[in-house]
């Protein structure tokens, strides 16, 4: 049966034979979902291996890469009231949008279900899930899962009102550790979120990436998302631990370099959170001094 309460965005640059696999992947869903594919800019042929392809597909051509951003361009082309996140690399297993739907159906307060990682090819699960089955965090009783802090939005399914509700992911941040600070304005906002076990996204990661442009942007946004939006105390605990766990090399010092730079509109922007909702991220912090999935390392 055709599934029409969730729409799925695929951002992608220059990896067409994984974009490939991916939508043959969700083609084959129960679910039949509306896929919106956005191609940030790709130049190794994406568009035109799309059309042929799979003309199925609503694809959108960015002209700039906009990282991240490409995902509110995918939303703001559907009228689901869900989206499901996928990248590239990454797909979701037969039945696992339709549960989804169904329990941001019964729970109206939630924005974001995030997903059991699968990696493949060997079948294993991500080291995240550890973290997300065991969060720390304190949502309100009754929901179908752990609460999160944050999310994976490779792996997640959003309530599309919440999304466009705090303007989607921040373009400042471009890509790599943007959900955090979506997350953060979706719990001042009132949202929840939980990890859900019953849902399985599965990751095949992509050889085709610039792991210093990630590791770098990855530290740069780490650190802003500390100064816009956490108390001044936590601000700067949280700054130090990061600087603790990073690699010190060059590609450290320029993710700190880029930071310092977006100061001033950090400065201008910055919106501490509420109590609540910086409750959420204090928890967080011992989990993520241990974290082996979340360092900032090689």
């Amino acid at each position: 049966m055709v599934e029409r309460r969730v729409g799925v965005v695929v951002i992608t640059h220059n990896r067409c034979p994984e974009l490939m696999r991916t939508l043959e992947r969700l083609q084959t869903l129960p679910e039949e979902p509306h896929v919106v594919v956005v191609d940030n800019a790709s130049t190794d042929g994406t568009a035109d291996a799309v059309r042929s392809h799979h003309p199925w597909v609503h694809l959108i051509v960015n002209p700039t890469n906009l990282g991240a951003v490409g995902r509110n361009v995918g939303v703001a082309n559907l009228t689901t009231p869900y989206v499901a996140f996928c990248d590239d690399d990454t797909w979701w297993e037969a039945g696992s949008l339709r549960r989804a739907a169904d329990v941001l159906d019964a729970h109206e307060d939630l924005a974001v279900v995030t997903a059991r990682i699968v990696v493949e090819p060997a079948g294993t699960e991500d080291p995240i899930v550890a973290e997300l089955r065991d969060s720390p965090v304190a949502g309100r009783p009754g929901l179908p899962g752990p609460a999160l802090g944050s999310f994976l939005a490779g792996a997640s399914v959003v309530r599309r009102e919440a999304f466009q509700g705090i303007g989607g992911f921040h373009p400042r941040l471009w890509l790599g550790g943007e959900e955090e600070l979506a997350a953060a304005d979706l719990a001042a906002a009132g949202w929840e979120l939980c990890y859900l076990a019953e849902l399985t996204a599965h990751h095949q990661a992509s050889r085709q990436r610039d792991a210093d442009r990630r590791r770098r942007d990855g530290v740069r946004n780490a650190l802003w998302f500390l100064w816009l939006r956490r108390p001044l105390p936590a601000a700067v605990r949280r700054t130090a631990a990061i600087l603790r766990q990073a690699s010190l090399d060059g590609v450290t010092a320029r993710g700190v370099l880029a930071a310092v730079a977006g100061l001033p509109w950090v400065v201008r922007e910055r919106r501490v959170l509420p109590a609540r909702a910086e409750a959420r991220f204090r928890a967080l912090e011992e989990s993520q001094r241990r974290s082996s999935a979340r360092r900032y390392g090689r």
